[in-house]
């Protein structure tokens, strides 16, 4: 069964030409996920291909309004140089079971710059960006406001779930921003989770320079700490792996099994969702990039069988639910599971639902509560009379536990 497994990738792979892995965007300063910078700053993006060929990619580079929607802007509206560029610094996988080519690329660069603040998404590509291999949503800040966030506990009895509250303050660098205060808007994510946000927030108040935030429905649940699990030491157990093995030239990672609905919350450090490639053989740091293996990395959930959709995410398939990263019930065990492909290294993932709208839930397995410590993220956008796009004249974030 698990030759057929690895077998079946492997023909996907020269089915459809290229099996796109290990999407990362990243700030090299800060080191995370969270794709914001200033027209003065790069994000690196890399990937890997398991077709395992030298193919010269294309990427280019889109524009949105607020809300992630198309706002029809032209390429030379928005950005300065070519309509598309190439991604032509790859390097090819060394000493891994999983053949592979890792690629690399470093933007904004000569070929293409963005000339506006807002939102963005670079889209790779073959041969059309029309057809694009994937997506990766990034933003462009100007330096034009001071955006400070504080959390605090909250409770409402209609919705019990939502326990953690919000609250903004903005401070402008000149006095316009005051003046058109009601051509700001605010949104504000949780975690690097575009599933979990309030968006389109008007100021609540003005107070001097300030712009306030402070409505009651900046709230939301609190969910739970993150699982996660490391595998960079794919030759034994390490942390939260059960088991490791390799079989036929395949490597398997099966993890403890987790459990649902806790009762009370129990701290546990985690990175917020967050994911990084890593491999160590005996206390050797290899690099990731081109000596990280991948396996099949098995999850595990004790609970009875449901109906409910149940799905593993995390900032490593940008918390989109896919048949890939569903979990199947399994009678025997008792347990539901599901297995994905992964480069080794250390990964947060959360369990969530499917509600009967299409709208994920992270707290129904995992547990909502007050004192999670979460990732907040604030964007706040400009549209002043005249201007035909949506700025981001401000990006602010808040770490630290609710007290």
């Amino acid at each position: 069964m698990k030759n057929l497994q690895f077998l079946l990738l492997f023909f996907t792979a020269i089915l459809f030409g290229q099996d796109i892995r290990s999407i990362q965007l990243f700030n090299p300063k800060t080191n995370d996920e969270t794709a914001v910078i200033g027209f003065n700053e790069q994000l690196i993006l890399k990937f890997d291909d398991l077709s395992n060929s030298s193919t010269v990619y294309r990427y280019t580079l889109k524009h949105f309004d607020r809300n992630w929607q198309d706002d029809g802007l032209f390429f030379t509206e928005f950005a300065n140089g070519s309509l598309n560029a190439l991604i032509d610094q790859y390097q090819y996988s060394f000493n891994t079971l999983q053949a592979y080519t890792n690629y690399t690329l470093t933007f904004p660069n000569s070929k293409i710059q963005p000339k506006i603040s807002g939102n963005f998404e670079i889209v790779v590509y073959l041969d059309s960006p029309s057809t694009p291999l994937f997506t990766k949503r990034f933003c462009v800040v100007e330096d034009a406001a001071n955006v400070a966030l504080n959390i605090s506990r909250t409770s409402d009895a209609r919705n019990p779930n939502i326990n953690q509250r919000v609250e903004v303050q903005v401070v402008g660098n000149n006095s316009s921003l005051i003046q058109n205060a009601n051509s700001t808007s605010l949104n504000v994510v949780q975690n690097n989770n575009w599933n979990v946000a309030v968006n389109n927030q008007k100021p609540s108040s003005t107070l001097g320079n300030k712009l306030l935030f402070q409505q009651l429905n900046l709230s939301f649940p609190g969910n739970n700490e993150f699982y996660y699990f490391d595998n960079k030491n794919m030759n034994q157990p390490f942390d939260m792996v059960a088991q490791a093995e390799t079989s036929d030239g395949v490597n398997y990672t099966y993890l403890y099994p987790v459990w649902a609905f806790p009762l009370n919350y129990q701290f546990q450090p985690d990175v917020n969702g967050a994911f990084y490639f890593r491999r160590n053989d005996l206390g050797i740091e290899r690099i990731a990039d081109k000596e990280g293996d991948y396996s099949w990395v098995y999850f595990s959930l004790e609970s009875e069988k449901t109906s409910q959709e149940i799905y593993v995410l995390g900032g490593f398939n940008d918390f989109i639910p896919s048949k890939e990263n569903q979990m199947t019930y399994d009678e025997k065990s008792k347990r539901f599971i599901a297995k994905i492909y992964l480069k080794q290294g250390f990964y947060n993932y959360i369990l969530a639902t499917k509600n009967t709208d299409g709208t994920l839930n992270f707290g129904e397995i995992n547990g909502s509560f007050w004192q999670t410590e979460n990732l907040y993220q604030a964007f706040l956008y400009y549209q002043p009379f005249g201007r035909n796009y949506d700025g981001l004249i401000g990006y602010g974030e808040f770490r630290t536990p609710v007290r």
